[in-house]
């Protein structure tokens, strides 16, 4: 099986969006993680909605965890107001999430140690044309769950 195989399509935002508006992208489709597509369409960051909390938590809750029990909900406005007038590019910058990509002959097996060796719940499968690169789909873990728990069936 091939990357082009298991890839499917999954939804994305661009550097140029408004932050708040993917991190409700996120929650409405209950997203692993965020697909940040450059303006040219090709893959910029893949970011664990894990991280994306982490970019808006306030600093001194992420670094003690144990503080937040003493915050609480009562703080819930200033996660908002952090992504407020971001772009997603200021949100999750790529040097922080580079893109785990693929091209669409590679194995699954490849497919799957990228993934682990990444952090990343997804992948994102690329076709190169000369200068350009044509975003084809992403393999999801679960996607990749689904394939391998069924061929074992």
């Amino acid at each position: 099986m091939r990357a082009r195989d298991l890839a499917e399509p999954y939804p994305f935002v661009t550097t140029d969006d408004d932050a708040l508006d993917a991190a409700r992208m996120l929650a409405q489709h209950s997203l692993p993680a965020l697909l940040v597509l450059d303006s040219d369409g090709q893959p910029y960051a893949i970011v664990p909605g894990s991280q994306l909390i982490r970019q808006v938590l306030p600093t001194y809750i992420a670094e003690d965890h144990l503080l937040a029990p003493f915050v609480g909900e009562r703080h819930a406005a200033e996660f908002v107001e952090r992504l407020a007038g971001l772009t997603v590019a200021e949100w999750a910058p790529r040097r922080l999430y580079p893109p785990p990509v693929v091209g669409p002959d590679v194995h699954a097996m490849e497919v799957a140690a990228l993934m682990a060796r990444t952090h990343s719940p997804l992948v994102a499968v690329i076709q190169r044309d000369g200068d350009d690169v044509i975003l084809l789909g992403t393999v999801t873990a679960a996607r990749f769950m689904q394939h391998f728990l069924g061929a074992a069936a």
